[in-house]
């Protein structure tokens, strides 16, 4: 299963591949502390520019309605979604690459990554790897490890409404994409040039504070 998730990546993604400097993507999944961390990054570096997929757009809004259940959509149709939001996050006014080309530093809280590990444990790889194909590699992306067990304990504490996708067995399934997808580019880094930072989300809030910021300051010039 690995291998062949590999070469389906490899066959859409690894094509004229592009890094989008200054463009940097948390992910992980639910639970497992990226808002964290992004409202410290933020404190710290109030210049950098911070957003989330799905995006505060109109599509955007309409994804965030589906994920809190107030209706359903065929996971076919998902995938189709988030590309479309993330299109716009992208090239729409305002969005990453105008920023980028300004200077600014944007840090986006989920990117394709999370296409390809939260569609693909629903309807299969090969769509949202089609569908997210013409995207641009982030420059530095930090990935968040955690054992589902441990993020959903996180969610239930928090005694919000739960999305759709916060499921245990879901949640191992996404986990479980995650891991393939993120080791596929880690196996072909010297090829997409893009700074993989896996951490361990256990961590203290501090340490991982500290990672994060001493990566972005030695990749980031």
């Amino acid at each position: 299963m690995g291998i062949l998730i590999f070469s389906i990546i490899a066959e859409f993604l690894y094509n004229d591949i592009m890094i989008l400097n200054n463009f940097i993507v948390f992910e992980g999944i639910d639970g497992s502390g990226t808002s964290t961390q992004l409202k410290l990054l933020k404190q710290n570096n109030p210049d950098f520019e911070i957003t989330a997929e799905p995006t505060s757009t109109e599509t955007g809004k309409f994804l965030r309605r589906m994920l809190g259940g107030e209706f359903k959509v065929d996971e076919k149709t998902n995938a189709y979604l988030f590309a479309a939001d993330r299109c716009q996050h992208l090239y729409g006014e305002g969005g990453i690459i105008e920023l980028t080309k300004k200077g600014k530093i944007v840090v986006s809280d989920r990117y394709f990554f999370s296409s390809m590990a939260y569609q693909s444990a629903t309807c299969g790889i090969e769509l949202p790897a089609l569908l997210n194909s013409p995207f641009p590699l982030p420059q530095i992306l930090f990935y968040f490890v955690i054992d589902p067990e441990i993020s959903l304990s996180r969610v239930n504490s928090r005694n919000e409404k739960k999305e759709i996708y916060e499921k245990i067995e879901l949640q191992r399934k996404i986990a479980d994409m995650y891991e393939k997808v993120i080791s596929s580019y880690e196996k072909d880094s010297e090829n997409n040039h893009m700074k993989v930072v896996r951490i361990d989300a256990t961590k203290s809030i501090e340490e991982i504070e500290h990672i994060i910021n001493e990566t972005i300051k030695n990749e980031i010039k």
